[in-house]
């Protein structure tokens, strides 16, 4: 019964076919091959191709060095070290080598990438070793030019847009800076192909361009090239100021369209700081002057002033007058903003008036709820409804400041 046993197994052990180690090399043996994944129609230049090469082998390798071909007219990266791993082919076991790359074409027309070569260290039937080399069968790819524009050509898989701030930009300290850091970060491209740094520009700010950072994520789906924007802002009128929005395009391979990210515009300010003072010494222009049918009535009020002054034995001041004058022409002009819904005059005269009169509470909490609405994370096109009412209702009947401009 054992005997019978033993038969059974070496007729199956000579049954089953065996890689020989031998000189002499089947073609079947070893074998190298490029894959190049579906590439839409048409490629255009600098997008992303990915492909892999794959190695499969059925004889014991002692030594190994992957050569790749010289890529002219792409750029590549490797994504990651090469992968080996054991398959079964025919049910016998054999090695396998995979590597992936991310090429993009640098140049139009029709491409190609060469042959890899792999140069293998192999043993005969004695042992001894001796070099062997497979190469892989070149690959054409077909490229066509970008659309014509004057924009920064951007092709990517998937963009992702952050906006970051060391500290709340809208509540700094009297005199400190904040670091704004935008970070962009793009699925399918290097680098390199990411836009220059945007200058950032504010007509009331002081800002510092630090140099940008760029860095790469090697992933399965394909690079993902990171780069950093930073800048330090500081309001340079010692109140607030406002950063101009950042903006540039591109094009989304996925959906094979043009896209544009758009970053709004940020208010930066010291405290709770609203807006700023005019500025005491400011020489006077034609903005500030009263219409002429202001002045003449005007006149008329103060004849009738100066009369009722000396029918009471009282003396009146003319800065006290032409205050009050300036507060009607502001008051007028405030109503006409409100009723054009002119946002930015509406502000301007809304902060002017307020400095005409003694602080208030509820005021102050008007004027940071229409700067919220106008400059804040969620900004919108409209003043906050009754503003111009309530802002009226708030002035009352009070005292002003001493210091009318």
């Amino acid at each position: 019964m054992v005997r019978a046993f033993y038969a059974i197994l070496l007729a199956a052990w000579w049954a089953v076919p065996v890689w020989a180690q031998t000189s002499t090399v089947d073609p079947d043996d070893l074998t190298l091959s490029v894959t190049v994944e579906p590439l839409p129609d048409p490629l255009m230049r600098q997008e992303m191709v990915l492909i892999t090469i794959h190695g499969i082998y059925k004889r014991h390798i002692t030594l190994e060095s992957l050569e790749q071909p010289d890529f002219e007219g792409f750029n590549w990266m490797q994504l990651g070290q090469d992968h080996w791993f054991e398959s079964l082919l025919d049910g016998r076991p054999v090695k396998n080598m995979r590597r992936r790359m991310a090429v993009f074409p640098d140049e139009t027309g029709t491409l190609e990438i060469g042959p890899f070569k792999h140069h293998l260290t192999l043993l005969d039937e004695n042992n001894k070793w001796f070099e062997h080399t497979i190469t892989s069968e070149p690959v054409t790819i077909n490229v066509t030019p970008e659309p014509q524009s004057d924009d920064w050509w951007f092709p990517v898989r998937g963009l992702r847009v952050s906006d970051d701030w060391s500290n709340a930009p809208d509540q700094l300290s009297e005199g400190e800076g904040v670091l704004r850091v935008i970070r962009i970060s793009a699925l399918g491209a290097s680098p390199d192909m990411i836009p220059p740094m945007p200058e950032m520009t504010s007509p009331s700010a002081l800002i510092f361009a630090h140099p940008e950072k760029r860095l790469v994520d090697l992933t399965s789906r394909g690079p993902e090239a990171i780069a950093f924007w930073r800048w330090t802002v500081t309001p340079t009128n010692g109140h607030s100021a406002i950063l101009e929005p950042i903006t540039f395009s591109y094009f989304d391979t996925v959906a094979r369209e043009m896209r544009e990210v758009s970053i709004s515009p940020q208010r930066i300010a010291y405290g709770d700081v609203v807006g700023a003072p005019a500025p005491e010494n400011a020489a006077p222009s034609g903005q500030n002057l009263p219409h002429p049918i202001l002045l003449v009535i005007a006149g008329v009020f103060s004849f009738v002033i100066g009369m009722l002054s000396v029918m009471r034995g009282k003396a009146i001041s003319m800065t006290s007058f032409y205050g009050q004058v300036n507060r009607w022409k502001l008051l007028w002009q405030f109503r006409l903003a409100v009723w054009r819904n002119d946002k930015a005059a509406i502000r301007s005269l809304a902060h002017q008036i307020d400095r005409l009169y003694e602080p208030s509470v509820a005021r102050r909490k008007l004027l940071l709820e229409l700067d919220n609405q106008l400059f804040g994370r969620s900004a919108g096109d409209s003043v906050p409804l009754n503003f111009g009412f309530q802002f009226r209702k708030s002035l009352g009947s009070g005292a002003t400041h001493a210091n009318v401009h």
